[in-house]
């Protein structure tokens, strides 16, 4: 035990003795909260869209009034021909035009259903399909109120978990396991390159410490860091962006713990094939972008190709995404935690026992 203690001191030293090394440590990942969970954003606002009303009635400026009045669009340009739409779409002034027909409101006066064109920039088609919705929504609120016998046997729609459809509720949560796993992974992958690059390798090699026990301390400051970092992060949510946490702080923790000893694994494998700390970094680097891409953060893993999700099961960033969402957003009981926790566990022997014997080959 005095021998660990030994050496874990000394890698908390190597790594918190710097003041600008701990700033470094706490700052970017601050930072990274801030910009990106605005930066991230997964709603359309600020848009401009056009309109060309050839009907130029009553029912046709109501229409025009619930889109100037939409929190989602920035501003409303009128158009007076198709030659003007398609100028204003093909230089990118607009992201779509909404087009009423001349027989708009005549049609909705005598009660027979109207329709609307809609042409969408497909240049930016996710955008695009978004505002299709915006707009769609606009029109069927219009014609729930023109038709109030509708009403009664409309559709109630109820959003659970994110009632108001917050798009921080989803990317704040979901954030904590990326910049955790940057962090994690910068830290680790230096670890053993830094003692090769210094000639401290060496020392290493004569001292009475046994592979073991170089390898637990190398692994509890990163894991310290992370957990200090990941707690930071849970508690801003709340008190800063409003984000409510409902499952259990009992269940959070040691699925942090579990997360970051996985990525710690990967980090010290990267680590110990490195001879320098550029070399670290890069292979840092390579690992990171797939982990971030393939956790489902960025896009769905349902609409990734059938070969891809499968390749998602060996990426940790996958589970601990789903935990911490559910811990956040819907009280996920123990059972589901514990369904993704598992394989937690298992990517956690693999990359731990795999840099072990890594590193133990580089020794002999």
């Amino acid at each position: 035990m005095g021998r660990l203690w030994a050496m874990i001191v000394k890698e908390l030293w190597v790594v918190l003795r710097d003041p600008k090394g701990r700033t470094v440590l706490i700052m970017p990942p601050l930072i990274q909260l801030f910009v990106f969970t605005f930066a991230t954003t997964l709603d359309v606002k600020n848009v401009d869209i056009a309109v060309l009303d050839q009907s130029r009635g009553v029912h046709s400026a109501e229409l025009v009034q619930r889109l100037s009045g939409s929190p989602n669009f920035r501003e409303i340009r009128y158009l007076r021909s198709t030659d003007e739409l398609e100028h204003a779409i093909d230089r990118q002034e607009v992201i779509g035009a909404l087009v009423i027909e001349p027989d708009f409101d005549s049609l909705l006066t005598r009660g027979q259903p109207a329709r609307l064109g809609l042409v969408l920039d497909g240049r930016r088609s996710n955008a695009a399909q978004i505002v299709n919705g915006y707009v769609e929504q606009i029109a069927a609120g219009m014609n729930a109120d023109a038709v109030p016998r509708m009403r009664a046997g409309g559709a109630q729609v109820t959003h659970w978990f994110n009632p108001s459809l917050d798009f921080i509720w989803f990317t704040l949560p979901s954030l904590i396991v990326i910049i955790t796993s940057v962090a994690g992974l910068a830290i680790t992958s230096q670890s053993v390159a830094r003692e090769r690059e210094m000639g401290t390798f060496d020392q290493l090699l004569v001292s009475p410490l046994r592979a073991h026990e170089i390898i637990i301390g190398k692994i509890v400051p990163p894991l310290l860091i992370g957990c200090f970092n990941g707690t930071l992060f849970m508690v801003l949510a709340q008190l800063v962006f409003s984000v409510p946490y409902t499952g259990s702080l009992l269940v959070f923790f040691p699925c942090l713990v579990l997360y970051m000893l996985s990525l710690i694994g990967i980090g010290l494998f990267v680590s110990s094939l490195s001879m320098t700390q550029q070399q670290g970094f890069l292979g840092a680097f390579v690992v990171t972008n797939p982990i971030m891409i393939l956790s489902g953060y960025a896009s769905p893993i349902e609409n990734m190709p059938e070969w891809l999700q499968i390749a998602t099961h060996i990426n940790p960033a996958r589970y601990f995404l789903i935990i911490v969402q559910g811990l956040f957003l819907k009280a996920m009981p123990l059972s589901a935690v514990l369904h993704q926790a598992w394989p937690l566990v298992v990517i956690t022997i693999i990359t731990l026992t795999a840099a072990a014997k890594l590193f133990r080959s580089r020794m002999e």
